[in-house]
């Protein structure tokens, strides 16, 4: 009698197998046309608002309008409703799989769990990353348009300009990543996005910078570094405040990297090593 041996799946075939999962969910489709065009619109009424009231400022503050051009290039509502969106797709990916009871016709079909589960972290973080760029970059592109109107947009040349786009862009992934590491530990999906909601929205709210010990955690935070990232001024711009434990944009990266790698081995190391 002869025994078929099933070949183990390649891992650009995990790859392709994870691409159809996202893509064929129309709720995916919805989540980031609906979230892209909401971010986009809030960051342009931002500027609007700032071409209207142009006129009323003083002059410190028209002078000195270009700091205030890149934060409405991403405004930090926009970046709290960025990070909400993309934990929630991010965990979507894997807790959607356990809801359903397809997680155990996927293991049977690749036992290879840490190979699967790689493969779904690069299909995630691929997809956001370029969401993001779109969301960020068009964000840029509207709100200098608009602030056009007056002479008052800042070329994507600027100093800073870059560093507030890639940072916002890549502030998709991060968060994804998380909701994913989350969705792998908690496997339920209401109970994941309290948890996401809080560690990466509310927490930074809550921890002060009073102390250096609560400094270094609140800057150990991805918004937090986000805001490091973004803030061309920091702590030598005349209307923001210099902060006594300051950050540097050095570090807002490696707090990008950090979650994103420690959220990524978490998906992989937990769904590997739990039953389903």
């Amino acid at each position: 009698m002869t025994t078929l041996v099933i070949p183990a799946a390649r891992f650009t075939d995990l790859l392709a197998a994870e691409w159809i999962k996202l893509r064929s969910l129309r709720s995916t489709y919805w989540a980031l046309g609906a979230g892209a065009l909401a971010l986009i619109a809030f960051n342009a009424n931002a500027a609007r608002a700032d071409y209207v009231n142009y006129p009323h400022y003083g002059g410190p503050i028209q002078r000195e309008f270009a700091y205030w051009a890149l934060r409405d290039a991403f405004t930090a509502g926009a970046a709290m409703m960025l990070v909400l969106a993309c934990a929630g797709i991010g965990a979507i990916t894997v807790v959607g799989e356990y809801g359903t009871g397809l997680i155990r016709t996927t293991f049977t079909a690749v036992p290879d769990r840490r190979a699967l589960m790689a493969a779904k972290v690069v299909v995630v973080a691929t997809v956001m990353t370029v969401y993001g760029a779109v969301v960020a970059g068009a964000s840029y592109a509207t709100t200098q348009a608009v602030l056009d109107g007056r002479g008052l947009g800042v070329p994507i040349s600027h100093p800073g300009a870059w560093r507030v786009v890639v940072a916002s862009a890549l502030l998709a992934p991060v968060c994804a990543l998380v909701g994913m590491g989350a969705g792998a530990l908690i496997r339920h999906s209401a109970t994941t996005m309290v948890l996401t909601t809080v560690v990466l929205l509310l927490l930074p709210s809550f921890v002060t910078e009073r102390y250096h010990w609560t400094a270094c955690v609140r800057n150990a935070l991805p918004l937090n570094a986000w805001s490091r990232l973004v803030d061309i001024g920091y702590g030598d711009h005349p209307f923001t405040l210099a902060p006594r434990y300051p950050t540097t944009v050095a570090g807002g990266w490696v707090v990008f990297a950090v979650w994103a790698v420690v959220a990524a081995v978490v998906a992989v190391v937990v769904v590997d090593r739990r039953d389903v």
